[in-house]
């Protein structure tokens, strides 16, 4: 079995790499790490949560350990697709790079734009970025990208989810046509394949799993649910939501919750709480700030449920998240299999729900297309329902209830009562001025009866 000590990496590197505790790389890391280090372009395809950050990771330090970084002149670029990402390749930084003298910035959203000014001024050797903020920092003339050596792009599936390929191609328009090229993504679409065959040259291509597949050991089911009512099916839904987390008990230990709306994440966070949950939400319109405490809360284990948009999907990293419940089918199938990638990771096992209302049935069977299989269907555990109104005998009707309505019957047929205990409005219309001999119909039926009405 390979060992890293095999992958001819830098002996500071390796220190640090045994201090985190790590002796063997994942199949991914073994491919691209050696392919990487003898300075050739590398295409890695393969599933989240199978170590790709440290795939790049690694043979970057080891390159990049001699030399020295100009000022506002990157010697590297890791692009990343969300701020969460991003600043999680920076700690993979920070760890792997504590015995090697190398300095880095990460430019998200979110943060001054005067501090990240500050750290490019003195020179860095690593930049990590998303592609919107590192664009705004060259059009203000305080970036050069013309001393990019190596160029990474991770999560490129994610990017054209987002929107951000044309940001890609304008930046590696920008870097070098000497650069060396890491493209790392989990699924390869067609736009994706146009890319790398431009912007590739020659690569290695490492690939471990099957495109868009799921992990092994992550356990998966879907539960078929449909309201009772329309109005009512949003309330309904989150009922059984909090019923999935309580029927797994204690081997919930955390997990995280996927809506496919920022509005949704608001609502099912909130409603959690209120039925004594502990949860918070995750979402784009956050301040920076807030959800850097919540990630932190989830990591450290003060926060047990984080409820996400699809903004986490990607750049959280924490390796023992029990379970992964989505209560929204994902509009495109590709997110399923990284909405559920949060768990099962590390060689760890892992639980997958999913709630699927009938208008997402379409959706869901997209997801296994995708994946290659079905995902099985489970039992709800709100099974003890009560029976339709339809199907429920009328309550017996009483005496006095009969007779009133007989006596109502009556005098609509005989006119009796006209013009009396009546008068008129300011349009002419009669209205009854007090109960007496005009009590109102419904009132006289059983409560059966009124409900069988107000259903139909």
């Amino acid at each position: 079995m390979t060992k890293f000590n095999d992958l001819n990496l830098n002996p500071k590197v390796l220190k640090a790499i045994a201090e985190a505790g790590y002796e063997t790389p994942t199949p991914i890391q073994e491919g691209a790490i050696p392919a990487a280090l003898e300075g050739r372009d590398v295409l890695g395809i393969a599933q989240t949560g199978t170590g790709k950050t440290a795939s790049f990771t690694l043979p970057m330090i080891t390159l990049l350990a001699r030399g020295r970084a100009r000022a506002r002149m990157p010697r590297s670029l890791v692009l990343c697709p969300t701020r969460e990402l991003a600043a999680q390749v920076a700690e993979n930084f920070d760890t792997y790079a504590k015995h090697v003298k190398l300095t880095k910035a990460l430019l998200i959203g979110g943060v001054s734009f005067k501090e990240q000014d500050a750290l490019i001024d003195r020179g860095v050797d690593v930049l990590i970025a998303t592609p919107g903020r590192l664009l705004d920092h060259f059009e203000r003339g305080k970036l050069l990208l013309t001393g990019v050596q190596i160029m990474v792009v991770d999560e490129a599936d994610r990017m054209l989810d987002m929107g951000f390929i044309p940001d890609i191609e304008r930046i590696f328009s920008l870097t070098p046509f000497t650069r060396q090229t890491l493209f790392f993504s989990a699924t390869m679409a067609p736009e994706i394949e146009r890319i790398t065959n431009t912007f590739l040259s020659a690569p290695a291509r490492i690939e471990v799993a099957r495109q868009a597949t799921a992990s092994e050991n992550i356990e998966q089911g879907v539960v078929m649910f449909k309201g009772s009512r329309r109005d009512r099916e949003a309330s309904e839904k989150r009922k059984l939501l909090r019923a999935l987390i309580d029927a797994e008990g204690e081997k919930c230990t955390n997990a995280i919750i996927f809506c496919n709306r920022k509005t949704d994440v608001d609502i099912v966070a909130k409603s959690l709480r209120k039925y004594g949950y502990d949860a918070a939400p995750i979402h784009g319109d956050l301040d920076q700030s807030q959800r850097t405490k919540t990630l932190d809360g989830f990591r450290d284990g003060s926060l047990r449920i984080l409820v996400a948009s699809d903004v986490a999907a990607r750049g959280l990293d924490v390796p023992s998240v029990s379970h992964v419940f989505n209560f929204d089918v994902p509009g495109h199938p590709e997110d399923y299999v990284h909405r559920i990638g949060r768990t099962g990771r590390a060689g760890r096992d892992g639980k997958a729900m999913m709630i699927c209302i009938p208008r997402d049935e379409k959706n869901l069977g997209a997801i296994e297309k995708l994946v290659q299989k079905d995902i099985p269907r489970i039992e709800s555990p709100l099974k003890t329902e009560a029976p339709k109104a339809q199907e429920t005998k009328p309550e017996p009707e009483t005496s006095a209830a009969s007779e009133a309505r007989s006596s109502d019957a009556k005098g609509k047929k005989s006119g009796e009562g006209k013009g009396r205990n009546r008068s008129r409005d300011h349009k002419g219309r009669d209205k009854v001025v007090g109960m007496g001999d005009h009590m109102p119909s419904f009132i006289a039926l059983s409560f059966a009866e009124r409900r069988d009405q107000s259903v139909a």
